[in-house]
This record gives C-alpha cells, sequence and structure tokens, in this order.
C-alpha cells in the first residue's frame, strides 16, 4: 500500500504558501493513490527538539552507553528515520525565513543523520534513496539570476547537501515573490508572483499523472 510522509514546517498558518502547496500536492498524491496511506507532520505547529548538549552525541555514543537523555534523542531519532521509511513519497513544505531554512526543518535534518539507519556508517551509504522526495519551496522575494539579491536563497542550496548522507535528493517546486501581494513596496511584482505560482501549481498537478504512450 503506497504511502505519503506529508511535512510542513511554515509559522504563517493559513496564511502560508507552502502549506497551501503541500495541501495541493498531498491531494493529488491521494488522487492518484487512492488505496494509499498518509502521514502528517507539522514542524510549525509541534516542533522537534534541538539537538542539544544532554542528547544530541545519542549518533555518535554507542546505544548501549547512553544517558537517559541519550536514549531519548535516539528513540526520537529511530521514529523520525522509520517514518520516512515507510514512505514511498516524502512532501515537505520548505519556507525561506531569514534567507535560510526553517530552524525546525534544520532539526528534522540533524534527527535524520544517524548512522547505522540512515546510512551505512562503513560504508557512508544512503539507506533512504529509494523514495520520492518533493520539495514545495515559497519565497517572500526573487533570487533568481539577475535580481539583485541573486543567490541570498540559502536554503534550497542547502537542503540537498544536508540530506546527502542519507540518499535522499530532492526535487524542488518553487514559488516566488511571495510578499508582494501584501507589502505595498512590491506591488508591481505580483503580476510576477502570479506567474511563478501558477508554474507551481502546473508544476504540482503533473506530479502524478500517468506519462502518456504514443
Amino acid at each position: 500500500m503506497p504511502h505519503l510522509l506529508h511535512i510542513d514546517s511554515s509559522i504563517r498558518g493559513e496564511q502560508s504558501v507552502s502549506r497551501r502547496l503541500t495541501a495541493r500536492a498531498a491531494a493529488a498524491w491521494r488522487a492518484a493513490h487512492p488505496d494509499g496511506t498518509v502521514t502528517h507532520r507539522d514542524l510549525g505547529r509541534d516542533p522537534l527538539p534541538h539537538l542539544d548538549e544532554a542528547g544530541g552525541l545519542a549518533r555518535i555514543v554507542p546505544v548501549d552507553q547512553h544517558t537517559p537523555e541519550q536514549r531519548a534523542s535516539w528513540e526520537l531519532t529511530e521514529r523520525l528515520v522509520a517514518e520516512v521509511k515507510r514512505a514511498d513519497t516524502v512532501l515537505l513544505g520548505l519556507p525561506l525565513y531569514n534567507y535560510g531554512a526553517p530552524s525546525s526543518v534544520k532539526t528534522w535534518v540533524d534527527h535524520l543523520i544517524a548512522p547505522g539507519i540512515a546510512y551505512d556508517p562503513e560504508t557512508g551509504a544512503g539507506l533512504l534513496g529509494d523514495r520520492e522526495f518533493i520539495v514545495l519551496t515559497s519565497r517572500g522575494g526573487g533570487y533568481g539570476a539577475g535580481t539583485p539579491r541573486e543567490g541570498w536563497d540559502h536554503a534550497e542550496p542547502w537542503l540537498p547537501h544536508g540530506i546527502s548522507q542519507t540518499g535522499m535528493e530532492p526535487r524542488f517546486i518553487t514559488a516566488e515573490l511571495t510578499l508582494a501581494p501584501v507589502v505595498p513596496a512590491m506591488a508591481e511584482l505580483i503580476p510576477l508572483h502570479e506567474e511563478s505560482l501558477a508554474a507551481a501549481e502546473r508544476a504540482i498537478d503533473e506530479l502524478w499523472v500517468p506519462a502518456r504512450v504514443g
């Protein structure tokens, strides 16, 4: 039975563009997999604990030497990795906050970098690569080639590197200039925002459409 892991991370609630996109993608996935099941994890509303001094070293300390805090941290990592392993498709909403990924997403990735369950510590081979990983990004401004802030988006370039040890390879679909409708100084960019959003929605709608033959 196919399974989707749907992850949101925006803190903007109903105003969130990334949540709008992940909801659209989850609906498209369900339509294409009517017998499928879905797990939803909301990092924006229920963030994971950051790796800290008390428990964070659990990933490099032998399990039989774990302190109680390390044991609790490792058990959470095991649950998060198991969520990914169960999924045929992982769907992540990734808004851009202060030119980087939300700290909640960074924490999720930190938990996934776990030897023995997410990657082979002897060979370095990732153990989570046999699944689809769709990342729906939203950016308040424009950061493409030739724009004044080209290269200021540090979320999309980071994620493939951050997650690389697991073997997962993200496919990005992006909507940008999302602040244009609400920031008066960006009003002239609303048509470009609408064009970007429409393109992202079309890309989502085509994700699980059967390929045409002939």
